[in-house]
């Protein structure tokens, strides 16, 4: 029988859980100390009523820190919180054209696809062809060039006109 895995700590080292002998040390004003003893380190974070950190532990020898653990992780996570909030999900709009859509339909769905693009989304556009009108596809490409055309300031073209079925599909990328 094998005993169980030791539980990955989330997070840096802290005092007694660093692994090296010695270490490089910043004290608590951000002044380097050089290489000391993780002994010397540790005595001189206690000293001072803090935690020694270890903030670069891959580093030869590791660089540790006297700070306060609990403060630190504090504005780790808040860091972590603001980058999440900042953070945009592209989204893909999908705009459902015919071939014979009428002018004004036409400008309806191009101002529509403009204000995706300028959300910064994705936009998927689908043109479905019915009974005979699979029989005049290069109408549905004419209609994708022009809104390739159209869009062209906008937005470049991420996946060029293509048959899909019954249906001729183009994706268009905000710039």
């Amino acid at each position: 029988m094998k005993a169980p895995p030791t539980p990955q700590k989330e997070g840096p080292r802290t005092n007694r859980e660093i692994r090296a002998r010695e270490v490089q040390l910043i004290d608590a004003e951000g002044q380097n100390r050089g290489v000391v003893d993780l002994m010397e380190a540790m005595r001189l974070a206690e000293e001072a009523s803090l935690d020694l950190v270890e903030i670069v532990p891959n580093a030869n020898p590791p660089v540790c820190k006297i700070l306060d653990y609990g403060k630190f992780r504090f504005l780790e996570q808040k860091k972590a919180a603001e980058a999440r909030k900042k953070q945009k999900i592209v989204e893909i709009k999908e705009i459902k054209l015919r071939p014979g859509i009428d002018d004004h339909d036409y400008e309806t769905k191009m101002k529509a696809v403009m204000r995706f693009l300028e959300e910064g989304d994705k936009v998927k556009i689908t043109l479905r062809f019915r009974g005979r009108e699979m029989a005049h596809t290069e109408l549905g490409y004419r209609l994708l060039i022009k809104v390739k055309a159209e869009t062209a300031a906008a937005a470049k073209v991420e996946a060029e006109p293509s048959m899909e079925g019954r249906q001729m599909i183009m994706v268009l990328a905000p710039k």
